[in-house]
């Protein structure tokens, strides 16, 4: 606990004047935010730190991977799923964003297996999109593998967000947006998908 309590101790110290607030009104008045965003649980590509936002603007849901799966309304336990109904249909967010991210451990898990001590789990978590990534990169050069596949699991839960009915109602009707995104980690780029199997930089 001693990095975390020295880093609380921060906060307090550095951010609590000047937001308390901001903090005391989102407490009294609840959680308005303008975008969901699904991003991966690696500790290098937090959401919060690469948009720069407040509290209050993002409804972050991190796994794996940033994986959606596809809608399964079967009574079984299902996070991200239960996490988009609420930001969609409770909180009325009006961006859904699906944030992947360069040197990611569930994409190579994607294409290379998962850790022998990771069996329980993140294997058949990481399997659901092992298929559509390993499609991904067939044919291309070594150097083009890895960007590929993450770039592919970006789009791949963007189909699957289409299958919740809800989200794609909404979409055709242009009350919610759906984007992908590509973090590099070692630049500090992002990159916004464009159309079809593309991505561009943003500047």
């Amino acid at each position: 606990m001693s990095e975390l309590t020295k880093g609380y101790h921060r906060f307090r110290a550095n951010r609590w004047p000047s937001e308390h607030a901001e903090y005391e009104a989102l407490a009294a008045n609840g959680q308005k935010p303008h975008t969901l965003v699904v991003a991966c649980s690696d500790s290098r590509a937090d959401p919060a730190l690469i948009f720069d936002t407040a509290p209050g603007e993002l409804f972050v849901v991190r796994n794996v991977a940033n994986l959606v799966p596809p809608y399964e309304p079967d009574g079984k336990l299902h996070g991200v799923s239960a996490a988009l109904e609420f930001g969609v249909n409770v909180l009325k967010v009006r961006h859904v964003v699906v944030m992947g991210h360069a040197s990611c451990g569930g994409v190579n898990a994607m294409l290379n297996g998962a850790p022998a001590n990771c069996q329980d789990f993140v294997a058949p978590w990481v399997e659901q999109a092992a298929p559509s990534v390993r499609r991904a990169v067939q044919a291309l050069p070594d150097d083009q593998v890895e960007c590929a596949a993450e770039e592919a699991v970006v789009r791949l839960s963007l189909d699957n967000l289409r299958t919740f009915p809800w989200i794609a109602e909404k979409e055709a009707a242009g009350e919610l947006k759906l984007s992908g995104l590509h973090f590099g980690i070692a630049l500090g780029i992002l990159s916004k998908l464009t159309g079809p199997g593309r991505f561009e930089r943003l500047d």
